[in-house]
């Protein structure tokens, strides 16, 4: 009594009825089995969806409408695995970020001197940019006032002066730029 899976043959026009005729009964269903009319309308559209693609299939002795249910409570199924699914990634997003820690200053004032070296070959006005908002952290907005730029105007230089940096320290360091210049080796 279920629905076979050859295709191809169009819903039969009785079965369209039948389906759309009960629409307020399975989103009702839905809504019940999900908490949500949001989301009871999105599964339930769905579910529409894939049964016009197989109710040709369907055959003569079988209701419509109970094969209808069978799919939706296979669709509230697979919207709870879903979220399931996307519960434990976020739980483990969550974890990974509670675990990571930001290196220690100690590290971060010793990370890759070849950058600074490399910052010094950039355009002056992009090495004064690095300097002043990466190295000293000044605010950008202080750095604009400094030289007499729109605060606009220099968020864009140092956005420019880092990835001019950053294509210096490819070219110069290779492997230590890609993943990350910790423990520099570079000449």
């Amino acid at each position: 009594m279920t629905a076979r899976r050859e295709g191809g043959s169009p819903p039969k026009p009785e079965v369209l009825a039948a389906l759309t005729a009960n629409h307020r009964a399975f989103l009702d269903f839905l809504e019940h089995r999900v908490g949500s009319r949001a989301q009871a309308e999105d599964i339930l559209q769905e579910a529409f969806v894939r049964a016009i693609e197989r109710a040709g299939a369907l055959r003569d002795d079988e209701s419509a409408v109970a094969w209808f249910y069978r799919v939706l409570r296979n669709a509230v199924i697979d919207h709870y695995r879903h979220a399931d699914a996307s519960r434990r990634a976020a739980e483990a997003v969550a974890a990974e970020l509670a675990a990571s820690e930001e290196p220690p200053e100690a590290w971060r004032r010793e990370a890759c001197r070849c950058v600074l070296r490399l910052a010094a070959t950039l355009k002056p006005e992009y090495a004064l940019a690095l300097q002043r908002i990466e190295v000293e952290e000044v605010p950008v907005r202080e750095f604009a006032e400094e030289v007499g730029i729109s605060s606009q105007n220099a968020a864009v230089r140092v956005f420019r002066a880092r990835e001019a940096l950053r294509r210096q320290v490819a070219l110069s360091c290779r492997t230590c730029a890609e993943h990350g210049c910790l423990d520099c080796t570079c000449p």
